[in-house]
């Protein structure tokens, strides 16, 4: 897997997702990051997560990596040499909870486990990154599919907005939002990520306290 540094999510930045989660749909980038921990790279094997906490949901994204420093005015394939499928895990009790108490969202976004990414591919550009769905399939069962053409604020947005306010540097991923269809995980599931029609990652799923 390549040497990653940061990793920032975009958070409800497809309409029918936020809608879903009756959270308010935003009117600009809504960001939240992610600590290295979190990070493993889906390769056929298990999964541990916990099953002490609550429903683990997955949601299904298209991540890009940026390969360079960002500077003003760079564009998305200036700036973005791969591609990923990820899954942006979130422990939605826990998040729930949080939310009521207006604090940050980190434990619920930021477990052992919890940002899951395909093997990185090369990037093709916007374009053609529009031509082709990423989605998830559980269980040999299709549970979510998206396309970024999709999404309220585009790559070149969310580039911008993450570079001006937080910085991107060479080796930083983006995880750039979940469509509709989120649900949850359970113990042994078995989980494919797909671009294009094509499985460019595996796991499965182990839950332990």
């Amino acid at each position: 897997m390549k040497d990653i540094k940061n990793i920032y999510c975009v958070g409800r930045n497809y309409e029918m997702h936020a809608k879903e989660l009756n959270n308010e749909v935003p009117t600009s980038p809504f960001l939240f990051s992610k600590p290295t921990h979190s990070l493993v790279e889906a390769n056929g094997q298990f999964i541990t997560l916990p099953n002490d906490q609550g429903t683990i949901h997955y949601e299904t994204e298209l991540v890009i990596h940026i390969a360079k420093q960002y500077e003003t005015g760079m564009k998305v394939d200036d700036i973005v040499d791969a591609i990923a499928v990820g899954l942006d895990l979130t422990l939605r009790d826990v998040q729930a909870q949080l939310k009521l108490k207006q604090h940050p969202w980190l434990l619920a976004k930021g477990f052992k486990n919890s940002a899951v990414v395909s093997t990185f591919i090369p990037f093709p550009g916007v374009e053609a990154c529009k031509q082709s769905d990423f989605s998830l399939i559980k269980n040999g069962e299709l549970v979510q599919v998206g396309n970024i053409k999709d999404l309220l604020f585009d790559l070149q947005t969310i580039i911008e907005f993450t570079g001006e306010h937080f910085g991107l540097g060479k080796g930083d991923i983006i995880f750039t939002g979940t469509p509709s269809g989120v649900g949850p995980l359970s113990d042994q599931d078995k989980l494919s990520l797909i671009w294009g029609g094509k499985e460019i990652g595996s796991c499965s799923v182990t839950l332990h306290s």
